[in-house]
């Protein structure tokens, strides 16, 4: 962008973080369906979902987070990062070694995710310019025909890219962490009760799991 008066006028508005259309919506009805989100909505409420990845870069932060903390998986992306100097892209994870993938930390499998990931891309093999217009579980069952890619990362990949207001991602440990905690006094939760709990949430079971996730890491996680 040229340099001019109003130049840092326009980055910041084109860098300013909007909230979901449906968010305040969203917000209101939780807090009078939701004893408990009628506390934890005012606590954590100046923040909301936000996305700042493409499509790739959203799908391969979520295979990053697999099984592992908030806290493991920024540190390995951030490494990720750094080796593919400081642009996560098809091209540019598929020019890295296997050797370069695990010295930022990523498992054996999680290297052959990611490549395939980006392999996926690079060739086109997906229809990612149509997933805007498809239902949840269409989207859902053409990300799992990639290889690593289960029903957990399909429905991050909505949430933190789609911004789908209705997704339940009930293989989180996150989310079930937090119910447990929330509505159940630490008491170990199936994921019948964590669903039942959720019934309360629809038609923004999205915004009551990113709530959830407030409630045991007040920094609000992003893809």
């Amino acid at each position: 962008m040229a340099k001019s008066v109003v130049g840092p006028v326009k980055e910041k508005l084109i860098h300013e973080e909007v909230a979901p259309e449906y968010w305040e919506q969203a917000c209101r009805e939780l807090m009078k369906q939701d004893r408990i989100l009628k506390k934890l909505i005012p606590k954590y409420g100046s923040g909301f979902l936000v996305t700042r990845g493409d499509a790739f870069n959203t799908l391969a932060r979520a295979i990053v987070g697999q099984q592992i903390s908030v806290a493991a998986a920024q540190s390995v992306w951030n490494r990720v990062l750094t080796a593919s100097k400081k642009k996560v892209n098809p091209k540019n994870i598929l020019a890295l070694s296997v050797e370069e993938l695990r010295a930022a930390g990523l498992s054996g499998r999680k290297v052959e995710y990611i490549r395939d990931l980006a392999d996926h891309f690079d060739s086109g093999r997906l229809h990612a310019s149509q997933w805007k217009g498809m239902d949840d579980e269409g989207v859902i069952k053409e990300l799992s025909d990639i290889r690593g890619i289960g029903r957990w990362t399909a429905e991050m990949f909505l949430i933190f890219n789609l911004v789908r207001p209705n997704i339940l991602p009930l293989d989180d440990v996150g989310l079930i962490k937090a119910i447990s905690l929330n509505y159940f006094s630490g008491e170990p939760v199936s994921r019948h009760e964590a669903r039942e709990v959720a019934a309360n949430w629809a038609p923004w079971r999205t915004v009551a799991t990113w709530y959830m996730w407030r409630s045991i890491d007040p920094i609000p996680v992003e893809y």
